[in-house]
């Protein structure tokens, strides 16, 4: 697909525009030394742990439970993914050592299945 330059231009304005709507307008609604919504704060507790789930749900929706390998590697991965987090209380960590334990699994000890 071939753009215009004022396209282009329109293009880059726009995305620019949004950017920058984006990073100021908390700080425009929510000014400091005004009281935050209790609506927001809410929010704000809630909405990380339904995103979480929401993330896990979607990994898990096409695993196979009854043929094999009957989702070892996943449930595997989650449960390292638990205790590492539980250990070291590291995200980075916990997601990249439960990730490359499954991709250790399916790549390594449940091929072909």
């Amino acid at each position: 697909m071939y753009l215009t330059p004022l396209q282009t231009l329109a293009m880059i304005l726009a995305v620019a525009l949004g950017t920058q709507l984006t990073r100021w307008l908390p700080f425009l609604l929510f000014p400091e030394g005004k009281a935050v919504p209790k609506t927001v704060t809410y929010l704000g507790k809630l909405l990380p742990a339904a995103a979480m789930g929401l993330l896990v749900v979607y990994c898990l929706r096409n695993v196979p439970l009854t043929a094999a390998p009957h989702g070892i590697p996943e449930a595997a991965a989650i449960l390292a993914v638990v205790l590492l987090h539980r250990w070291k209380g590291n995200v980075l960590l916990s997601i990249a050592g439960g990730t490359a334990l499954y991709m250790v699994l399916v790549q390594a000890v449940f091929v072909g299945m």
